[in-house]
């Protein structure tokens, strides 16, 4: 596993990460605040903290799809308490994911509000991509936009939902554990990390890299040639499951 976050051409950071580990059991928290007066990343780090105590205290009892909504609405209303008077854009929120991986059962569970993505990928490929909270997601998904025009579209960081909002959130939530495989990747970043690349690039990247902090470091080099004059915040978590040579081959190179 291996981490990095950056602020890129902004003046600070409003981004907050997590990771822990133990014995079989490794969870990861990524949130990108946003707000005025540097209330994002107070709203990043407080949701960070917050999720990450209460998984810590169950990293021996184990976690349930139910427990984790409700882990992520009780970080929501914490972050509604600290800022009861707050309207509009005075009002600090932030995205969230999550990731809880049980290596002895191989199995693992996520759950996602706004636009802070999972990636999973196998045999060289994007198996699941996690659905952004966003009005241009949802356009996408009613068949009004392509995923090409999504991509330059002026709305496309209006996020539906996210926390410390002043409407009660839904977090998506996995309904059942996955399965882990020997070589699946994962991903867990911003939109400062996912938009500059694309999904075929950081799937092409994964399969160059030998190590996940080999991974973040080719993404962030092309973050960076872009030389993006307002860069927002990027930040990532890369995670392999074992044998870290399966990440990089192909089903084809794996059957023959």
């Amino acid at each position: 596993m291996a981490s990095l976050s950056d602020a890129g051409q902004r003046p600070y950071n409003e981004d907050a990460l997590c990771t822990a580990q133990h014995g079989p059991v490794t969870f990861v928290v990524l949130a990108d605040g946003a707000g005025g007066h540097r209330g994002g990343a107070i709203a990043a780090q407080q949701v960070v903290r917050d999720l990450q105590a209460a998984l810590m205290a169950l990293m021996q009892a184990g976690l349930q799809p139910t427990e984790l909504t409700a882990l992520v609405q009780q970080a929501h209303r914490r972050l509604q308490a600290v800022q009861q008077d707050s309207r509009g854009a005075g009002r600090m929120h932030t995205t969230v994911v999550v990731l809880w991986l049980h290596a002895g059962h191989a199995i693992a569970l996520w759950s996602h509000v706004g636009d802070s993505r999972l990636y999973r990928l196998r045999y060289g490929l994007i198996d699941h991509v996690s659905s952004d909270d966003s009005l241009v997601q949802r356009m996408v998904q009613a068949g009004l936009l392509s995923s090409e025009q999504a991509q330059v579209h002026p709305a496309r960081h209006q996020l539906l939902s996210a926390l410390g909002g002043e409407e009660e959130i839904e977090p998506h939530t996995l309904p059942a554990w996955a399965d882990v495989e020997d070589g699946d990747a994962f991903l867990l970043c911003s939109d400062g990390w996912w938009e500059p690349l694309g999904d075929e690039r950081i799937t092409a990247l994964c399969r160059a890299a030998v190590s996940p902090q080999d991974w973040l470091l080719r993404m962030q080099r092309e973050i960076e040639a872009q030389q993006e004059p307002h860069q927002d915040n990027y930040s990532a978590v890369a995670l392999w499951v074992n044998d870290p040579s399966e990440n990089t081959r192909s089903l084809e190179e794996l059957k023959a």
